[in-house]
């Protein structure tokens, strides 16, 4: 229908503003695994301090404080994300938004403007056709209404015997004219049908070769908005990276070289009956 394109000349501008939400999505996403790592050092730094000048000693200690490292690794890792995030990732939509649409002077971009172009110059001659098949309707629905009208006034005429025989005639003259009026009306708006029936194929293909174009360039959004969502999901997920894995197996050896008897061994001899004793002697 006349217009209707609209909806997929409009896309190009929502292609557009995609670009700039999922720019933002991924900032959002970036700040937050930045606040992670800062949070995430600040624990490491406070809680260090509070075991290290607490009453746990020895293995266990040392083991506890294996989690702060591995916080503080972990922020690494996590500034890292932040940085992939931004540098990578947000810079290729914004790249990629830059050389897809083309602003213009007057506002709007050249792409959105191609289209709506493309789609009125197709619609143009069968839209003209359809406004001469509406006026040809219109032209015979009221001729059929003048009809119906002029042969009800002659019928009623009839039975009216104040009517002369000259009124009479001009009330047959018009049926008679407003019947010409119909089959000529008719006429018209058959040939005026006929004439956009006959123009339709024409009128779909132009109107189809230019929504593949838009087609096309679509594809070609969805397609790299797939590709950056995927290298977002690589960078995101800390699952597969190496050195995330590495953490994880130092904090569990270090957790497991906790020795309770080795503690116990070392308070005996450096706080219970091993320590060295100064017994009290003559002075």
């Amino acid at each position: 229908q006349v217009g209707n394109y609209k909806r997929t000349v409009k896309r190009i501008d929502d292609g557009h503003r995609l670009c700039n939400d999922l720019m933002n999505c991924i900032h959002e996403r970036a700040r937050i695994e930045k606040v992670y790592a800062q949070q995430l050092t600040e624990w490491a730094k406070r809680w260090k301090q509070l075991v290290e000048k607490g009453p746990q000693y020895g293995t266990v200690e040392r083991a506890w404080c294996a989690f702060m490292s591995e916080a503080e690794k972990v922020s690494e890792l996590h500034l890292e994300v932040k940085g992939s995030l931004m540098n990578e990732d947000f810079e290729k939509i914004k790249n990629w938004q830059k050389e897809a649409f083309h602003k213009q002077m007057m506002g709007g971009f050249k792409e959105t403007k191609e289209a709506e172009d493309g789609f009125r110059k197709a619609q143009k001659p069968w839209a003209k056709k359809l406004k001469e098949v509406e006026a040809a309707k219109k032209a015979y629905h009221a001729a059929c209404k003048e009809e119906k009208l002029a042969i009800s006034r002659e019928t009623n005429s009839k039975a009216d015997p104040a009517l002369n025989p000259e009124q009479l005639k001009k009330l047959q003259d018009k049926v008679e004219r407003s019947k010409q009026d119909v089959l000529k009306t008719k006429e018209k708006y058959e040939k005026s049908l006929k004439e956009l029936d006959n123009a339709t194929p024409q009128y779909m293909e132009n109107m189809e070769q230019v929504f593949e174009q838009c087609q096309q360039f679509e594809e070609k959004r969805l397609r790299f908005f797939r590709e950056v969502l995927l290298e977002v999901q690589k960078h995101l997920d800390l699952s597969n990276a190496a050195s995330y894995k590495n953490i994880y197996r130092e904090l569990e050896q270090n957790i497991k070289t906790a020795d309770a008897v080795e503690d116990l061994r070392w308070f005996r001899a450096n706080q219970g009956p091993g320590m060295s004793m100064n017994w009290p002697q003559f002075e």
